[in-house]
Formats: C-alpha cells, structure tokens, sequence
C-alpha cells in the first residue's frame, strides 16, 4: 500500500485532474441534469425563511472578508480561554479598535446576530468613551457571551450527555446522530489518558440513549490517542494507538453503534491506514459494520486510498464506512510544502480541482456500495445535486452529512423531498476545547466564495452558486492555480528553493537513511590544509569522533602548522588579483553550480553532519539546504550589487557619477561547529561573491564537513588559489586574524572570542578592516494568558531543545503570564517525557548529542547551580548506556526567579522558566534588555498591540511570533543580532554581501570633452 500510494503523493495536478476528467464520464447532458436540480434546491432553499440560530446568518454580517470577521475570528479562538479580566480587556481592545463594529449592530434579524452586533457595538462605543475603563467588566461579559452564542452554533453540547439530549430535535426530523468529542491532539500521555477516556464514556452513553434504527455514530481523532503520533516514531505510536483504536471500537461493536476515524494531516495518513487495517482485521469485530473513517478529497491520493479501502474491505468482509469530505487543513498543507522544499503539493491549489476530485471519489464510492457505506459531508447544493445524479435511482446505501450550525435548510430539504438519508457530524465538548474547531470551521465557511456563504445572500446569482466545478476544471488551461508557485518556485525566477524530503514517506525516508549510513561510514575522512587545491601534511593529526559514540572515528584532521600561514596569504592575494576582475556574473554562476553539487551530494553531506556534527537527521537536511540557500541568494544579491556598470548616482548636468562595488582583498572566514556546512558555506561564499579570495578556518571540532565543502567548490569553478582551507585550533585562528594581509573577518561563535577577534584587529598596524561577527544570545519568549497553550509547547520544545539546544538563537529564557504559567508549566513536564534521545542517524531520534566533553561539563556545571537556585520541572528521559556511550546531556527546565540569575548564555538544551504578572510587562522587557544581548526574541500572544510592543522595545535583531524561534531562512528571515550578539548585517539578508566589499565612485566631467551636448540638444 505503502508503495503504491507513494507515487500519488506529489504527483502532477494537471496529470491527476485529465485522469479524472477522463473517468468520470461528465458529458454537457449530464451537466445539465445537475445543474438543473441544484438550482431546484437553492430556490427551495431561499423560498424558506431562514431558521433562527444558523451560523450563516452570522456569517453575511461578519464574513471574514470584513475586518469585523477577521477581528471576529481572533476573539473566538482566544477570548473564552483567557483566565485573567486584564488580559481579556487588552484582547477585545485590541480587536475592537480595528474594525467598525457600530455600523454592523443587529442588521438581521436572527438572534445571535442581534446579540453579537449589540455587544460588539457596545464596545465600541463604551471604549471610545471617557470612563470606558468603568465599563470593561460590561463589556468583557458582553463579548464573552457573543462568542458563546457564537460557539453554540457549533457545538450540541458542552457535554456528551448535553449533547445527546439537545439532538432528539434532529432525531424527529430524521437526522443520524455522528458525535465528536472535541479535543486536538495530546502533547501528554497524561492529555492520550483522558481523551481516550472521555471516548470511552462517550460511547456508553450515547449507545444508552439510542433509540430507534438510525444508530448515531461518533468520531474519534488518532492524534488524541497519543502524544507522538508522528511518522517518525511509527514503531512506538502504531502499536499502542492500534491497541486504543481496537478498544474503542470493540466497545462500539458490542454497543452497536458506528465508530468513524477523523481525517487528520496529509503526513499521517499512511499511519492511519495502518492502524485502521490492523483494526479491521482483529476477528473480534467480524459481525460489525460499523467502523469507518474519513477521506479527504483535497489530497491527490483520494481515489487511490478508496481503491486500497475496498481491498481492505473485501478482504475483511466487512462493509467500511468512508466519510468524504473536502479536508480542513488546506492552508497548512500548502504552506508546508513550501517551507520543507517538497517537489509538489499533496493537496490540489484550485478548488475546482478539489470538487471534481470529491465527486471522482463519491462516484468509486457509490459504485461500490457492496464494501463501503458512504457518508458524504456537504454544504453545498451543485455537490448534493451531482452525488444524487451519481447514485442513479439507487438510493439505498449511502448518507449525506452536514456540520451541526451548518447548512441545515439545505438537508432539511434533501430530508423532506426524501432524496436521501442525512446525518449530522455534531460536536460536543467545552468552550475551551471547541476553540481550534471553531476558527477552522469559521476559516471554511467564512470566506466570501463559501457556499454557505452564499446560498442565502440573495445578491449572488443562483448562476454563480450551481456553476460546475467539472466543467470548471476543465476550462482552465493550467490545471494548478497560476497564484500558487510550486514550492521550488516561491521565491520567483531568479532564485529557486533548496529541495526538501518529506521525512514522513517511507519510500523518500527509507532510502535517504540507508545511503547516508553508507556514504559517511564508506571511508575515514581527511581534512587538511588546502592551498593552491594541493593538500598540506606535515601538521600535527588529531583524530575525529562521533560525539554520539565516541569509539567511532569518523576520520582525521591536519592541523595548519603555523608557518603555512604566510604562504596561506601570499597564495590567496594571487587569488584575489584573478577572482576580484571576474564578472559578477561568472561569480555568481560558480556560487549556483556549488548550489547543484550540494543538492547532489546531499545524502553524504547529511551523513557527515551527523557523524562528525552529532545533527540529527532532520537538521542535517536543514544544514544542506540552508547552504544551497545561500548559494543561490547571495549569486541572485551579487549580480544585482556587483553589476559592473554600478549604479547612476544624482547630480548636476554635464556630468556622470557611478558607484561600484569591489573586492576587500583576503577575507578571513571563521565557522562554527554547531552549523558545520551551512554558516560556512555562507560566510565563503558571501565573501567570493563579493569578489574577494578566502582563508576558511573551520571548527576544529568539524572539519571533515569543510574539507567536503572545499572539493566541491574547486568542482563548481572556484580557482584553487581564491580559496584556502586551513583547519586547526584556535590558535590557528588567532594567526590567521593578526595577520597583516587580513582584508576583513567573518566570524560566527563564541561573544568572547569575537571580543579576542576585535582587539586583535584593531591592534593591527595597516588598514582599518570590517569584523563581521555573529554571536551568542541570552534568547527570551514571551508568552501572555491568550496564547494557545498547546502551540506554545510545540514551539518552546523545538526552540529550547532542536540541534540539543545547540544553536546561537535556541530558547533560553520563557516568561510566561503567571495566571495560565500552571498550565503551561504542566504540559511542558508531560510533553518533555514524550521527547527522545538517541543515535541522531535514527529518525526517531528528537535529541542528539552535544559537541564534545568540555560542552557536556559546562552543562553539568550549569545544572548543579540550577539545583540550588531554581525549582527542576522536568528532565528528558536519558538511558544511561548513551552516556558512557556518547556526549549526550538530558535536557532540562528550571523554574527561576530571574534572568539576572545567569551571567552568561549557557550553549545546550537547558530552559529556564520565569513567571511574570500583567503588571510588568514593562520590567519583563527592561530586564531582557539589560542582559546586553540581542538576538532572537518568541513572542506569543493574540493581542496585536503586544506584539507590536514586545517586538518593538525588546532590542534583538530576530523577532518571531507564534512560531518557533529558531530556523531562519535565507532571503526570508535574514539573521544576526546586536550588542554582544553580534555586529550585523544581517546574514542571508539584502545588506550583507557590502560589508565585504570597498566602494568606489567614479566621476567624470562631460563637458571637458566638447561642451555638454546633452543640454544644448535638450527637447521639450
């Protein structure tokens, strides 16, 4: 299945859309048909008067096409969660003043409507009066019984039993009842224990009060099951979530009700079929027929995954129930893509080509009635219209479904005119838990193009809302959306995205791993000094190890012996007297034949990072692509700021000035260990671009991943004498900076050894010459009360702990709100227990080593002044055998009183966690500040203005929110910090490449050649 499956992940959208054009069978005759009955229905529909309480009315007041929805939308998802009255104000403040909610106040006639509009215009006014602060707690009470009301419309019940007695209103219409637990994934096997048992409780009671033949049914979401459910750790999560999955659904067997498995994201969805196949397999479901799941007709595998179901079916001889729907995460999926590099979309960009894909399914489905029961979930009147065309006069055997607050008119209709059987997909479960529900199902049918958007707007022609998505997907010349680029394309012509791999796809992953083991074990590498191309023996050998197992030598460095250092200079002056005349251009097309190499050779530079670098697999990928990354940005930067004719500057008439762009001379370019490829290939070759030669010295802890580098830019073109490698210590370093010769300095590392770097410089007789150095940061997040508790989680373990927190922009320092800091603080214990170390070769591995002996003493070191200062919270689990096996430390967190209580950045998986009152917000930014460094900063919040405010005053040169904090891209997030995290310009950013040139401006007097012809022959 796996295999098979595979090859339609990315598969070609114009190829898929021209197969299923050519299946469906959908002739104008049959278009008509459609048509002509999906009319029918919307007619019927606006012939009724609309019911009281539907979210669509709603929705034509507030639509998220308006600045009042979208404000809307924000205040759902946070208000009911925050527990403090101060941080709720701040919220409705801040959504209040960015839309003009008085002209919206009760302009229907619907009750919510009427409600909501009072309360918003209530705010408004109050807040725009002199004693708005009197009225807060009216207006919080106000707004937080809008977004009530609100939700209402969504949920049945706030409980399970509340929702199965509000649904006997439905049950006398003729509506199946499908339960939904609310609840998003669990971070805890704390949060897997409870959903599973309100699942559990959840299917008693409802089977206790079924009555009747239409047996309800009820959801249930794998990733609440269990805290992991990720491709990765496929060998921990399948078991026990097959074992949850069968108890759940034996209980529903032996209550004879249906038990339906949610669509979740595209990378889970093999994961899924195996756990489901497994499932239907156990002999103690054999007399039932009521398990199911649900399919997601976005994705480009629909069809085949039906085509797998029906063979699992038959196979079982059982009858599977499917739920089609369109899919909720479409935006997540795109955007994913487009981050990982991936070589398409899983999913189609038009939503004509989703539609027809829905209806390519429905048709498989209908037509095998035999091993599926279909449950087709839609709001919209083309989409029943085509379905009930598509099962012919056969009826029998399959369902229509709606969401409970959705498109009730409509299957009130299909009800009545006894078209087909319908059900109501109808979630029950607090206001908290409804809140990621809620904005999804408002992202959905909240857009103005939405059907249920449009189906009661009497201003949008019944035309435009029956137009056929067949024949729609057909006309378009260019199947994929012409706004949507495919991933390699989001940065426009002139710079392509480095190519990802999709770790969740075995036939992707599977290979990768086993080729990388092979190249990086295939032979015991050497780096040696290079210059002139030839390498350069005679220095003192130091053997290279794993850090993740430290019998293994991964090879061998020769240190630079100190008297190559003047034939290092002497050869790249040489160098630079060729390389600096090129033209920009030639640089440039070197700097992307190196970006090919790298993509090239990608399995063995990923193999060598996590020999040599300890990087798990993950961030060895990330290693290459950030070096392709800058490859190919600073070749796009170069050929526009190195342009030989320069640029035109303004002046009097009769003459020209013109400035230009050159090379310093020798650059001196010194790499980290903790970014071994990707920040040296971005120091060398910002500083060839700009026309100058370079002397590397990599990390003495990594320089077999250089000497890699190094062959391949002598094979993309780079002459053997503009570039030197001298690997070595740091005395080594320390010669190469106090040389006279220096040109300038790149440096990444330590703040101290920057200090060393500059003295050395400025004590230097000769020129005056530019340091570029990144360094160090004492990183801060930033987390208030309307903050999503479980995103914040998700971010601080990869910020805190990714590359075993060795990274300069990595999480140090989380502030969090003291009134949801309990919470917080629990979920990030339970989610650190889920968190595994191990061999970083292993996908399953979250948590590699740290670089060496003296990294994992400073962190001892650091631990043992936490214990008696601060309050342990949680330590990732380490086997013991890792430790003597490897320089593995077990990440911490530690409650502080303040950040004054570190005096230095500590390089490694350890969090320190303060609290902070509302009150003092202003102390909280003061104190980051004062610790001199200003790198990166986390902020999460809903609340706009303090975004805004944090991210303004807290002075670091990298500002992210509600997002990780680590991992900027090349040309999107250019980074570097100030103060003592470094001197900027950024790296990867549209300023860097001319801190390593010199200017030149060239004027010339045009009249002394003839007199200023360009003004005596001026025109008018």
């Amino acid at each position: 299945m796996s295999k098979n499956l595979s090859s339609y992940l990315y598969a070609d959208e114009a190829q898929c859309v021209d197969e299923m054009l050519g299946t469906l069978e959908w002739d104008e005759a049959r278009s008509l048909r459609v048509q002509g009955r999906a009319r029918e229905l919307v007619e019927k529909v606006r012939d009724k008067k609309r019911k009281r309480g539907e979210l669509e009315s709603f929705l034509q007041e507030f639509g998220l096409n308006t600045e009042e929805g979208l404000a809307l939308m924000t205040l759902a998802e946070a208000l009911l969660r925050i527990p403090d009255a101060q941080t709720a104000n701040a919220l409705i403040r801040d959504k209040m003043a960015a839309a003009d909610w008085l002209s919206k106040q009760g302009g229907g006639d619907d009750l919510m409507v009427k409600a909501a509009g009072f309360g918003l215009s209530l705010t408004r006014k109050t807040l725009d009066s002199a004693v708005s602060r009197l009225g807060e707690p009216m207006i919080r009470k106000a707004m937080v019984e809008a977004i009530r009301m609100l939700g209402r419309q969504f949920v049945l019940g706030r409980t399970i039993e509340e929702g199965v007695k509000n649904a006997a209103s439905y049950q006398k219409k003729g509506y199946r009842l499908s339960y939904d637990m609310l609840g998003e994934g669990a971070r805890t096997a704390k949060d897997a224990e409870h959903f599973y048992d309100v699942y559990y409780t959840a299917i008693e009671h409802i089977a206790a009060k079924a009555e009747g033949g239409l047996r309800p049914g009820m959801s249930v979401k794998l990733s609440a099951l269990y805290p992991r459910y990720e491709f990765a750790h496929k060998e921990r999560c399948v078991p026990v979530m097959t074992e949850r999955l069968l108890g759940l659904a034996q209980l529903a067997a032996q209550k004879n009700i249906y038990l339906t498995v949610d669509a979740e994201e595209v990378d889970r969805l093999e994961l899924s079929l195996e756990i489901i196949g497994a499932v239907m397999a156990d002999e103690s479901l054999a007399d039932w027929d009521g398990f199911g799941l649900a399919v997601q007709a976005y994705q480009k595998r629909a069809p085949h995954v039906i085509e797998k179901l029906a063979a699992m079916a038959e196979k079982s001889g059982r009858k599977l129930q499917v739920r089609l729907v369109k899919g909720a995460y479409w935006d997540t999926e795109i955007k994913r893509a487009q981050v990982q590099g991936l070589p398409d979309y899983p999913v189609y960009t038009r939503k004509a080509n989703t539609d027809l894909c829905y209806l390519a399914c429905a048709r498989a489905l209908l037509a095998r009635r035999d091993v599926f029961y279909p449950m087709l979930a839609t709001h919209n009147a083309h989409t029943v219209a085509a379905i009930l065309e598509l099962a012919g006069n056969d009826r029998a055997g399959f369902e229509f479904q709606r969401l409970h607050g959705m498109g009730e008119t409509l299957h009130d209709q299909i009800l009545q005119d006894n078209l087909a059987e319908v059900s109501v997909y109808a979630p029950c479960g607090s206001h908290e838990e409804l809140l990621p529900y809620l904005v999804r199902r408002l992202l959905e049918n909240g857009a103005s193009t939405s059907f249920v958007h449009q189906i009661l707007d009497e201003r949008v022609p019944v035309d435009k809302i029956i137009e056929d998505p067949v024949n729609d997907a057909r006309a378009h010349e260019t199947k994929r959306h012409t706004k949507i680029p495919l991933p390699a394309d989001i940065y426009g012509a002139q710079r392509r995205n480095a190519a990802g791999i999709d770790f969740t796809e075995a036939d992707m992953a599977g290979p990768l791993l086993k080729n990388m083991e092979q190249q990086a074990d295939a032979r015991r590498w050497e780096a040696a000094p290079l210059i002139g191309g030839q390498a350069q023996k005679k220095g003192k050998a130091y053997a290279i190890r794993n850090p993740a197992n430290k019998e293994q030598i991964v090879g061998d460095m020769i240190a630079a012996d100190p008297a190559l250092v003047d034939t290092a200079f002497a050869t790249a002056r040489q160098g630079f007297k060729a390389w600096s005349v090129k033209p920009a251009q030639e640089r440039a097309a070197a700097l992307l034949k190196l970006a090919d190499l790298l993509e090239r050779d990608h399995e063995k530079l990923m193999g060598l990072c996590v020999r040599e670098a300890g990087k798990t697999v993950p961030d060895a990928l990330a290693e290459v692509r950030e070096a392709v990354d800058f490859c190919r940005y600073y070749a796009q930067q170069g050929v526009q700021d190195f342009s030989a004719a320069g640029v035109r500057l303004p002046g009097p008439t009769g003459e020209r000035n013109v400035l230009t762009l050159h090379g310093r001379g020798v650059f001196v370019c010194i790499s980290p260990w903790n970014f071994p490829l990707a920040i040296t290939a971005g120091q060398i070759t910002a500083a060839l671009m700009a026309g100058n030669a370079v002397i590397a010295k990599p990390a003495e802890q990594t320089p077999l991943i250089a000497a890699a580098l190094a062959e391949l830019m002598f094979e993309a073109g780079i002459p053997k004498d503009a570039f030197i490698l001298m690997p070595g210590d740091g005395e080594t370093g320390a010669a190469l900076t106090a040389h006279p010769d220096v040109a300038g300095v790149a440096f990444t590392g330590s703040t101290e050894v920057a200090r060393l770097i500059n003295r050395a410089l400025a004590a230097k007789d000769g020129p005056i010459v530019p340091l570029i150095a990144e360094t160090g940061g004492q990183n801060a997040m930033i987390v208030d009360s309307s903050a999503l508790p479980e995103q914040v989680i998700d971010d601080v373990l990869i910020s805190a702990f990714g590359s075993a927190g060795q990274r300069c922009s990595a999480l140090r320092v989380l502030y969090v709100q003291e009134d949801v800091a309990d919470k917080v603080i629990a979920m990030l214990e339970g989610a650190m227990a889920e968190r595994r170390i191990g061999d970083p070769m292993r996908l399953s591995s979250d948590i590699g080593p740290v670089i060496d002996d003296e990294a994992l003493s400073v962190l001892k070191a650091h631990r043992e002044k936490l214990d008696k200062i601060g309050r342990f919270i949680a330590a990732v689990p380490l086997d013991e055998t890792l430790s003597g096996q490897g320089h593995f430390f077990a990440p911490v967190a530690y409650e502080i009183p303040s950040i004054h209580e570190l005096e230095r950045e500590v390089f490694g998986p350890v969090l320190h966690v303060i609290r902070y009152k509302a009150d003092d917000l202003n102390r909280v930014i003061e104190d980051i500040n004062a610790t001199g460094y200003g790198l990166t900063l986390g902020v999460h919040s809903r609340i706009s203005h303090v975004m805004d405010r944090i991210t303004g005053d807290v002075q670091v040169g990298n500002a992210y929110v509600n997002r990780t904090m680590i991992g900027a891209v090349v040309g999107v997030q250019p980074f570097g910090g100030n103060g003592l995290s470094g001197t900027g310009p950024k790296a990867g950013g549209p300023h860097y490449l001319q801190r390593f040139a010199t200017e030149k401006v060239v004027s010339v007097d045009t009249t002394r050649q003839g007199g200023n012809a360009s003004l005596v022959t001026l025109e008018e």
